[in-house]
């Protein structure tokens, strides 16, 4: 078909057509092109069709031939859509004497045409202004009669333009634009609704007879032509571009025919194919290969050339929608289906007729694709869909190599190169016998490829690899990777294993995390079959492909791709090989979640009842079906302070199935544990399996494994304390007290990890022992190095630490590593943690009160914690070269005092120094225990007693005793009602009952209950020496207010002072003493300014004389200032109080001026005076109100 764009002709007086004028109107009109944005509504489609652009071609309408009937139908843009005639007239009598009759002329030439718009176009110059125009004239002007003469119908089919010569502003167009684009889309419909019922009325025929498929197909596909595609693949797109619709009449081409072909009604076609020259090379999406039109209108198009036809056309549609993926798609469902129905005549093509065609094809569809999609910008998710869309054209195209390969004897008969379709193409002898030896293929790569090996070698890594960078963009690993492995597959059949091998070695990788257990197992027995052929040795490498195949055969033992290999290899062998392989190494190989094993933990832990040993049983589990030779398994349990026990069993081989292995830990340590992971040792080779802390491990693994390791009360223990006697303000000490158990010590290492900002000092540690001891430590710089502990002995060591005063608690993490002399080879371990109180549970506060040469010093003691303490004595104690000093204090009230955090204890304490301030510093000594420490100590004095008393064996007496005050301290601590009756009787009453393992339970409650002083406790006292410095004072002042007795009436005169009433003056005398009994020598010879000031106390007192004042201090003088006080009501009221405070005084030292210390004591101040309420009586004379008033 013509390459054409939508016809339009012009016609005008031939005076005009031949002027500059009208060549300047024409290349005006022509720069408005192509049209845009036509909207089309049509009545025979629902929906309103958008047609972005559209190319018109204007051509005189004399260059036209006339019409004529022809049989062969021709598409519709073959023939004008529409006619336009130029007017220039603008005097009405030219119009009424030529230039009507020209008109009419043209119109009534033009009306004949069918399916033909006209538009009048009426010419007048912007530029030109008409000299003779009346106002009466401007209603019948030149368009006015046009219009009346020739619009006959309700439709408008006059324009003006009103045209400046050179003016291309679109607005000047807009009105003819406008009458173009309807009347282009009124002849458009007119002419599709006449075509598509022409087409109906040929469909409709079908049965009847004569009909023709190929003249029903001419003349739908000329109505697609017509409206919807432009088959020019070189210049621009012809028609009106509706491309949706254009591909919907082909898709409904293709249906009408597939439904010929099930009724087997094929009589306008020829054979199903009619092969030339060059059928199975030429590119498959060509028009112009053949005169597929000529053969169709000539029924003798076979079903090869028309199908391919239709498919071109299909495929130059979607083309030009820009849907470059659809196209392969297209081709490759065309190529595989009508290959298929190709194999039916297989026998009259050429040999390899259909493989080079299909090669061929694929290849052509893949270029000419790559052609097209350079104009189309494709996004990143279309452009792997056409990227995969290719790679399955190129995969089809090595399968034809595949089949041409097994064919000549290039490839072997054999997966993965012989597939169940070669045996669909494969031909029996008599039809090879048939076959036509006069054609011969045209395609000479494939011709090259079946001549020469090394040629068809190369053309088949050439496809492969091209397909493979296809599916590689596309991001459809699986498939690349599995045309990797037909290459790797033909370096095996090519003696290249050494490529092959490294092919398969890489493939694995790619497999395993999309579970292609199949393939992966495959591609694995091939590279340790390879190996084995190339002989390499059994080395790092052979040993991961084998564990990698291993791996494999457990996930998947159907194996449908190596059910051949496995019936070659034994998997025992492969064990076998393993073990020996392992042992050859020269360092460790670490392999990480193999199946092939699992280890699991059956159940809680037990301890041995002879040694510090801790056992655990295992399940492990073998899903191989043979023996696995190994050396070791062990498994490690994680604590809550991350201590660390590893478990360790020798096991020579692991039979199939589950095997429940007991492990052990030579270790004193208990709690609970979690799985943290397991290990199975071969050699040199490691099966490590991570239980926690990872996301990697399989969900059944994942679980957390809980393992409880019980607490042998026999087994080594170490206990922290503090020590009996703590002195503030020296080195610090923690006590290690170990329990040595059943242990014959050796030796036995302990390291201690603080808290931070906490050092321990352990070359100075030392053994606090009683008596004769046989154990000793060795000097260390990083541990404690206990030698030589006896069984059954609490060994105490004392070791010094740095400040720790900003904690209350310290948890310390402690190691010991220790051997026994029974057991020197074996090292046991014990990981644990203690929790260390290093505060004082007491705080003391003091209160200072100077009385001349004496100290009153208040200590007021109070609780740090919700602990009870108990307070044996208080003492405040001097140096004994401390001469002139004497201290002495109150006497308790009763020999224990109990310190609660509500009600703390006071201390007082009287310090009087004859040489003045005392220097040297005194200790405040206190003895106290916590009552939790009390109450501990009377149960484990009662447990013994108890035990003592009954008929106990002496190997179970120390696991008995220590399980029984266990149990009573955990009843105690559950509850605190008993306490409170224990501070008043000493009886300890449990809050419910415990059991235990014999009769104990009764005498032990019985002795509990039974009241005792609050000394009875066997518990040691604790003793804390808290340094004090005894303050100094430069000034100390006694201010005293005297009331004189001479301030009474004479005749009262006595020693006791009379009543005084209120209202009445009262003498007296405000006398102040000073002492510098307590300031450094070199202040007692000063004299200092002091400043004093009564208390006003306007609602008792009211004070006269010199309320404020200086007075000069010396060592033992004084100062008196007469006050006259009267009182202002009755009662008991106390005497005002003295503030008495030094001045600052000048120093040379410093440049400037400084206060010194001063207390002063009201020595009045518990004074007061009972002041009674005036007496006797007044008269008063009320006037009642009269006339003389």
């Amino acid at each position: 078909m013509s390459n054409q764009n939508v016809l339009v002709t012009y016609s005008a007086p031939v005076s005009f057509l031949a002027s500059e004028n009208w060549k300047q109107v024409l290349a005006a009109l022509q720069s408005q092109l192509p049209l845009r944005s036509i909207h089309w509504k049509s009545a025979s489609r629902p929906n309103l069709k958008t047609i972005q652009e559209l190319e018109l071609t204007l051509v005189p309408l004399d260059s036209l031939r006339d019409e004529h009937t022809s049989q062969v139908p021709v598409t519709l843009l073959e023939k004008p859509l529409l006619n336009l005639y130029v007017v220039t007239c603008e005097d009405n009598d030219l119009y009424k004497t030529t230039v009507k009759k020209q008109i009419k002329d043209w119109h009534s030439s033009i009306s004949q045409r069918k399916n033909q718009e006209w538009i009048i176009v009426h010419v007048v110059r912007s530029d030109v202004k008409t000299t003779d125009r009346k106002f009466f004239n401007m209603k019948s002007s030149v368009l006015d009669k046009i219009k009346a003469d020739f619009n006959i119908d309700k439709r408008d089919r006059c324009v003006q333009l009103s045209w400046t010569a050179g003016d291309h502003s679109p607005v000047i167009w807009a009105d003819l634009v406008n009458k173009i684009k309807d009347g282009l889309l009124s002849a458009l419909d007119s002419s599709v609704s006449q075509r598509e019922e022409e087409v109906r009325r040929s469909e409709s025929q079908r049965q009847m007879p004569g009909w023709n498929f190929c003249t029903f197909f001419i003349l739908k596909a000329c109505l697609i032509h017509g409206i919807f595609l432009n088959e020019s693949l070189a210049s621009s797109f012809e028609g009106v571009k509706l491309f949706e619709d254009a591909l919907h009449q082909y898709n409904e081409l293709e249906v009408s025919f597939i439904q010929v072909l099930r009724e087997k009604n094929m009589s306008w076609f020829g054979s199903l194919i009619q092969p030339v020259d060059k059928d199975d090379s030429v590119p498959l999406l060509s028009i112009t290969k053949k005169h597929y039109r000529d053969l169709i209108l000539a029924n003798s198009i076979s079903v090869f050339d028309f199908r391919i036809y239709l498919l071109s056309r299909q495929c130059a549609l979607l083309n030009k929608m820009r849907r470059p993926s659809e196209i392969c798609q297209k081709v490759t469902t065309f190529l595989g289906t009508f290959g298929r129905r190709l194999r039916e005549v297989e026998a009259k093509l050429s040999e390899y007729f259909i493989e080079s065609w299909i090669f061929s094809s694929a290849l052509s569809v893949v270029d000419q694709c790559d052609t097209w999609a350079t104009t189309t910008e494709l996004d990143g998710i279309q452009l792997a869909r056409f990227s995969a869309s290719k790679g399955e054209l190129l995969e089809l195209a090595k399968t034809q190599l595949d089949i041409i390969g097994v064919k000549v004897g290039h490839l072997p008969k054999k997966l993965p190169f012989a597939t169940t379709c070669m045996e669909e193409a494969a031909l029996h002898p008599e039809q090879i016998s048939k076959r036509s030896s006069t054609r011969r293929i045209s395609n000479h790569e494939i011709i090259l490829a079946i001549r020469d090996k090394e040629a068809f070698y190369d053309l088949y890594c050439a496809t492969s690899n091209r397909a493979i960078d296809m599916y590689v963009k596309a991001g459809r690993r699986k498939i690349a990777l599995k045309l990797h492995g037909f290459l790797a597959a033909l370096d095996i059949h090519r003696g290249r294993l050494a490529s092959a091998l490294a092919i398969f070695t890489s493939l694995p990788a790619h497999y395993a995390p999309h579970m292609w257990i199949s393939l992966e197992s495959f591609v694995l027995s091939r590279a340790l079959d390879i190996h084995a052929e190339l002989k390499n040795p059994q080395d790092r490498e052979w040993i991961h492909i084998l564990l990698a195949y291993l791996r494999t055969c457990t996930n998947d033992m159907s194996k449908e791709l190596t059910s051949e290999v496995d019936q070659e290899k034994s998997v025992t062998q492969l064990i076998r090989a393993l073990h020996t392989a392992a042992a050859s190494l020269d360092s460790d190989l670490v392999h990480t979640d193999h199946p092939i094993m699992a280890v699991q933990v059956s159940g809680d832990a037990t301890c041995s009842d002879d040694e510090d040993l801790v056992l655990v049983d295992a399940t492990v589990s073998n899903h191989l079906p043979c023996d696995v030779f190994i050396d070791e398994i062990n498994i490690t349990l994680r604590g809550r302070d991350s201590e660390r026990l590893k478990f360790i069993a020798k096991v020579d081989k692991l039979p199939p199935g589950q095997l429940t292995v007991t492990l052990s830990c030579p270790s004193s340590s208990w709690g609970l544990y979690t799985l943290e992971s397991s290990e199975i040792v071969m050699s040199r080779v490691h099966f490590q399996w991570q239980h926690t802390g990872t996301v990697t491990t399989a969900p059944k693994r994942n679980q957390i494994s809980l393992v409880r390791v019980p607490h042998s009360l026999r087994a080594l223990d170490v206990q922290m304390r503090q020590p009996q006697q703590t002195e503030l303000g020296t080195t610090s000490h923690l006590l290690l007290v170990i329990s040595t158990g059943r242990n014959d010590i050796s030796r036995a290492t302990i390291k201690l990890t603080p808290p931070s900002g906490v050092r321990f000092n352990y070359s100075a540690a030392r053994l606090e022992a009683e008596g004769q001891c046989t154990e000793t430590l060795e000097a260390s710089e990083n541990a404690i190095v206990l030698l030589d502990a006896p069984v059954d002995a609490d060994i105490i060591i004392s070791l010094p630490h740095s400040d720790a005063s900003r904690y209350h608690t310290m948890k310390i993490w402690l190691n010991v590593t220790y051997n026994t002399q029974s057991s020197m080879g074996v090292i046991r371990t014990l990981q644990t943690s203690r929790v260390v109180t290093v505060s004082l549970p007491i705080a003391v506060n003091v209160e200072d009160f100077f009385r001349g040469k004496r100290l009153f010093s208040k200590f007021t003691i109070s609780a740090t914690s919700h602990q009870h303490v108990r307070i044996s004595s208080t003492e405040l104690q001097g140096a004994r070269s401390l001469d002139g000093v004497k201290i002495s204090g109150c006497r308790p009230s009763r020999p224990v005092v109990t310190v609660m955090p509500e009600h703390p204890v006071n201390s007082l304490f009287s310090i009087e120094s004859s040489n003045g301030p005392v220097l040297d510093p005194l200790n405040l000594v206190i003895k106290y225990r916590i009552l939790r420490d009390e109450v501990e100590a009377l149960v484990r004095q009662t447990v013994e007693t108890v035990l003592s008393s009954m008929p106990v064996e002496k190997p179970q007496y120390g696991s008995l005793r220590r399980m029984l005050i266990d149990k009573l301290v955990a009843q105690l601590e559950s509850d605190a009602e008993w306490v409170e009756a224990y501070r008043a009787t000493g009886e300890i009453i449990l809050p419910r009952s415990f059991e235990d393992d014999g009769d104990f339970q009764g005498p032990i409650l019985e002795a509990l209950a039974q009241c005792r002083p609050e000394t009875a406790s066997p518990c040691p006292w604790r003793e804390i020496k808290i340094p004090v410095d005894v303050p100094r004072m430069n000034i100390v002042t006694a201010a005293q207010i005297t009331i004189q007795p001479s301030s009474l009436p004479s005749d009262i005169q006595s020693a006791q002072l009379p009543p005084i009433y209120a209202g009445q003056p009262i003498n007296a005398t405000l006398i102040f003493k000073t002492s510098f009994h307590w300031a450094e020598k070199e202040g007692k010879q000063r004299c200092y300014t002091m400043r004093y000031d009564v208390e006003e106390r306007v609602k008792d007192w009211l004070l006269c004389g010199r309320k404020r004042g200086d007075f000069v201090a010396t060592d033992g003088g004084s100062f008196a200032v007469p006050l006259t006080l009267i009182a202002l009501h009755h009662g008991e009221i106390t005497l005002p109080k003295v503030d008495v405070r030094p001045l600052p005084i000048l120093t040379q030292a410093s440049m400037g001026s400084t206060v010194p210390s001063a207390d002063a004591c009201q020595v009045h101040g518990a004074e007061k005076v009972l002041i009674l309420p005036r007496g006797g009586r007044s008269t008063y004379i009320v006037g009642m109100g009269g006339e003389y008033e």
